[in-house]
């Protein structure tokens, strides 16, 4: 059985989906141990709680700079024994000691096609902002490995969701989220802690 840390900035609807997976049976072998938030306050938390799942509140703001906040979630992780680690709507880019010491052991959704609305600067409702703008037909939804490159990690799944010509950013936001994130996050998790990827020459399979 795997121990799942994931880590948290916001309300937690990636959180609360990796949760329903789990005690659905679709996560079978993994279990989530520790929920790790970057602020206080946060909905996620509350997720947590209700489940009974262990977190813990490291706050960015607590720390001077960037290394220094990676080094305690490195400490973290470790603590918890981590054998994967899930960004789950976290907001916080950590140094690269922290991806260096759980290659291709940490992964993310992010709410776009990579390698397209990608990077820097790309998160939250600025993603499908620019897919509005850009006309795209078809935007969705990408489960990577972390790597010190922002959004530029192995790719895991990835799932299409369609654009309507009266979309708005935060209707589009809800329909990747319910259409695709919400899917593949879970399955991505899944597929790990059943031993089923494997990451060759940068690119990523998945065995049977």
């Amino acid at each position: 059985m795997k121990n799942i840390v994931v880590l948290v900035s916001g309300g937690g609807t990636n959180l609360q989906a990796l949760i329903d997976a789990q005690e659905n049976g679709i996560i079978k072998n993994g279990r989530i141990t520790c929920v790790i938030s970057s602020k206080h306050d946060v909905y996620a938390l509350e997720r947590a709680k209700n489940h009974n799942i262990k977190s813990k509140v490291i706050a960015r703001k607590d720390f001077n700079d960037s290394v220094e906040y990676s080094r305690a979630i490195l400490e973290a992780l470790n603590e918890e024994k981590a054998d994967l680690v899930v960004y789950a709507g976290f907001m916080t880019i950590l140094d690269e000691l922290v991806v260096k010491a759980y290659p291709n052991k940490m992964m993310n959704v992010h709410p776009a096609l990579i390698p397209s609305f990608c990077g820097k600067g790309y998160y939250g409702l600025r993603v499908h902002e620019e897919a509005i703008a850009k006309g795209v037909k078809i935007t969705g939804a990408t489960v990577h490995f972390v790597t010190e490159v922002c959004d530029g990690g192995p790719i895991i799944l990835q799932k299409a969701v369609e654009l309507n010509d009266d979309d708005t950013p935060e209707v589009l936001q809800k329909r990747v989220m319910e259409q695709a994130e919400w899917k593949i996050l879970p399955q991505a998790v899944s597929l790990f802690c059943d031993d089923r990827l494997e990451v060759r020459d940068g690119r990523v399979f998945i065995k049977n």
